[in-house]
């Protein structure tokens, strides 16, 4: 009778499982997770490039993307940059290359972003020091562009941080931002990586 009362209870917390995989109550995605996600540079005319072949520095130049979209690469002649990202620029050079290097390892590096200067600059505004307009870097942060602006003033809401971002059709999402998190307890959870023409609002606190 144990035995059966034990099968019973089992059988019962299977399905009860099972209920719970099949109902789902599981939360969506908050939407300012959304904002982690970096849109990928594509190379554009006047993008400086650093192509670098290891073991072979005779075929590893700095080169700018001309007029035609194309770069000059050492051995293999012109491949087209513009409108690429670097990963798929490096894989072409990769790719000629094997014609006369067995193996080829190559890395292609934007070093300087000249195409879209303005549309690849980040703003911070508000109630910062220095409201700015400064170069988008890969890797640049919320925490990088808020310190570029000589951090928060006294007069600030930084739990109240905004971060603006233009979508496809141009239309724009915000973003949710606890600055104060991320300056006074190191909590990196909204630190997001920022992306070309962001606008970062730090917004006065009500008196």
């Amino acid at each position: 009778m144990k035995s059966l009362s034990r099968c019973f209870a089992l059988c019962m917390s299977l399905l009860l499982a099972a209920c719970g995989t099949m109902g789902g109550s599981s939360e969506p995605p908050k939407l300012d997770t959304e904002a982690q996600a970096v849109t990928t540079y594509h190379i554009g005319v006047d993008d400086q490039l650093q192509i670098t072949v290891w073991h072979n520095p005779d075929l590893s130049v700095s080169v700018p993307v001309r007029p035609d979209g194309r770069i000059t690469v050492p051995l293999i002649g012109d491949v087209v940059a513009g409108g690429k990202t670097p990963d798929q620029v490096s894989a072409e050079i990769k790719d000629r290359l094997q014609s006369y290097i067995r193996d080829p390892q190559v890395a292609v590096i934007l070093i300087a972003l000249r195409s879209n200067e303005y549309l690849s600059r980040v703003r911070v505004t508000g109630a910062v020091r220095t409201p700015i307009s400064i170069p988008y870097r890969q890797g640049m942060t919320v925490l990088d562009a808020v310190l570029a602006a000589g951090g928060i003033t006294e007069f600030a809401a930084p739990d109240r941080t905004e971060l603006y971002r233009k979508g496809e059709g141009g239309s724009s999402t915000s973003y949710s931002v606890h600055l104060e998190k991320i300056l006074q307890k190191g909590d990196l959870a909204n630190n997001y990586p920022v992306q070309p023409g962001d606008v970062i609002t730090v917004p006065q606190r009500a008196f």
